[in-house]
């Protein structure tokens, strides 16, 4: 083999060497830097969103339990009355037909009437309104009226107190009217449970009645 050939075969296997060992150079090199890379990513999400959801869940639960005391609150501040400074006072109810202990009696005075005695039952206390008792005869529904010019006050019932109320059945002269032996009485016209009461046998015709009293002999019906 000649002088140049030989010289031309290892300037060819030296140019071969140095590219295969360039080749070998680059692939360590994207070998190690892609664990790197990939290390640092996972690691970087890990702890960005853990630390991001928990931020969030401690604001909702904060803002939902100061919310729900809030209501709870609002709503155990009780009812009633609001007197503007902070208390409430309790709303004591109208009297109705079912609240009261009723009596009636034959009277006397002024040519004979009937005194209706309303009492509260045990552990009620409530209010008869200014107005009539509402006062009925039977099955036609004959109504009484106003035996008074003036309306009285309202009697607030409790304990030992009595509220009375006279009927005067018949003002009218002469024979006319209707017998009957029991009256239907109410709380006013509203009310949703009058009451019948025997009152003996009586003679019906115009008949009126007194605003309630605290005192029976204020009850005294008109002749």
């Amino acid at each position: 083999m000649s002088g140049n050939r030989r010289k031309a075969l290892l300037v060819s296997a030296a140019l071969l060497g140095g590219t295969m060992l360039m080749t070998a150079c680059q692939d360590t090199d994207t070998t190690d830097a892609a664990p790197e890379s990939s290390s640092a990513s996972p690691a970087g999400d890990a702890t960005a969103t853990p630390s991001g959801a928990s931020t969030a869940g401690g604001g909702q639960g904060g803002d939902k339990e100061t919310e729900a005391t809030g209501k709870g609150t609002e709503d155990a501040a009780g009812s009633g009355v609001d007197t503007g400074n902070g208390e409430r006072v309790p709303v004591e109810q109208s009297c109705g037909a079912n609240d009261i202990s009723w009596s009636t009696r034959s009277e006397s005075q002024a040519g004979g009437y009937i005194l209706i005695v309303a009492k509260a039952k045990e552990g009620i206390s409530c209010y008869l309104p200014a107005a009539l008792p509402t006062v009925a005869f039977g099955s036609d529904g004959t109504q009484a009226g106003p035996a008074e010019q003036t309306v009285g006050e309202q009697i607030k019932l409790s304990g030992g107190t009595s509220a009375y109320a006279g009927v005067n059945p018949k003002t009218t002269d002469g024979d006319g009217g209707k017998e009957l032996d029991s009256i239907i009485v109410a709380v006013g016209d509203g009310d949703p449970d009058p009451v019948s009461l025997p009152v003996g046998t009586i003679t019906v015709e115009e008949p009126v009645v007194t605003n309630w009293h605290t005192d029976p002999t204020d009850a005294v019906p008109a002749g």
